[in-house]
């Protein structure tokens, strides 16, 4: 739907491999193994994700598996050694797990990863079981959306809200993924608003503007509402 960001649920992989708490740690390393996966969400008996296990999990065993630390790395390092000596995915998961919703959106999901450093999260349902999951990969997909597709939603939804009619002649044009408008306005104010809006369409690259026959290229100060290149004369009272 037009003007709907896109949401968890319409990428998400459903069919997920999981282990319970119990399972061995040579059990989760064939599990990765045949699924080609690299973290394994971890259940409780209800279903519900309780952590995360995943490959930096499971390398401080061989780390660690014939050396002796010395105190500062026993210090530093603790939480390591304890996953060292893990024999199951209760030992050795990350809890609780960093999770997300179907309908939270893809930029909220996308915040998440980065913040955390994390390449993928569980999805849970209201209960809290696990529904699917989703991936960096995932949360790109948005940018398969085709030029024609993205050109008529900035139309609908920035075009025809910002610039309704006939005082404006605005031209939208869409190139893998890069916004052009064009054309006429007769309140350049509303030009950043356009961009925040224009942006925020799923799949767009960047915006562009060729307004009033002036061109200006990835120079929208958008703090300031000014178009174009901001110079030395530019600068208001009191700024340095």
């Amino acid at each position: 739907m037009y003007g709907t960001p896109h949401i968890v649920g319409d990428v998400m992989t459903r069919t997920v491999a999981a282990v319970a708490g119990h399972a061995a740690f040579k059990e989760i390393v064939r599990l990765m193994r045949d699924r080609k996966v690299s973290a394994l969400p971890v259940l409780d008996g209800e279903g519900r994700v309780v952590g995360v296990v995943s490959e930096a999990d499971l390398l401080p065993k061989e780390e660690f598996r014939d050396s002796d630390p010395d105190r500062y790395t026993q210090l530093r390092r603790r939480c390591d050694l304890a996953k060292a000596g893990g024999l199951t995915a209760e030992d050795l998961m990350t809890s609780p797990a960093l999770t997300t919703r179907p309908d939270v959106t893809l930029a909220r999901a996308a915040r998440a990863m980065a913040h955390a450093r994390v390449k993928r999260l569980p999805v849970v349902d209201d209960r809290g079981a696990l529904a699917g999951i989703v991936s960096r990969a995932d949360l790109l997909k948005v940018f398969q959306r085709g030029d024609d597709e993205i050109a008529e939603e900035v139309r609908r939804e920035v075009v025809t809200q910002l610039f309704p009619g006939p005082d404006s002649a605005i031209r939208v044009q869409v190139h893998d993924g890069v916004v052009t408008l064009a054309g006429r306005v007769r309140d350049r104010s509303l030009i950043p608003v356009a961009a925040r809006l224009a942006r925020a369409v799923e799949g767009v690259v960047d915006v562009d503007f060729a307004l009033d026959g002036h061109r200006s290229p990835g120079r929208v100060d958008l703090s300031a509402g000014r178009v174009g290149p901001v110079g030395p004369g530019d600068r208001g009272p009191g700024e340095q």
